[in-house]
């Protein structure tokens, strides 16, 4: 019954938009919006342990740019899914 229902679920899932620049200038620029909120947005940015070259981050740590890169591909894969959707890609 339940492979069954995972075989029906798995067909109707549409199919997403393949690599190309495009979507990597897309998730870029979402994971650069999420590194400057971040920046401003976390109390304690620069909590160890640090990053090689803190300062190319702004004095970020690791966690912190863990974090913002993180939330980063997630608003990246809301907008290209979106955009795909809407026909925008």
């Amino acid at each position: 019954m339940t492979y069954s229902a995972l075989i029906l679920a798995a067909s109707s899932v549409p199919s997403t938009v393949s690599w190309s620049p495009k979507i990597a200038i897309i998730m870029i620029l979402c994971n650069v919006l999420a590194i400057a909120i971040g920046k401003y947005g976390i109390n304690h940015p620069s909590k160890p342990p640090a990053l090689p070259s803190a300062e190319l981050f702004g004095g970020m740590g690791f966690p912190a740019l863990l974090a913002t890169t993180s939330l980063g591909h997630i608003i990246g894969a809301g907008v290209i899914l979106g955009l795909a959707y809407t026909g925008g890609l």
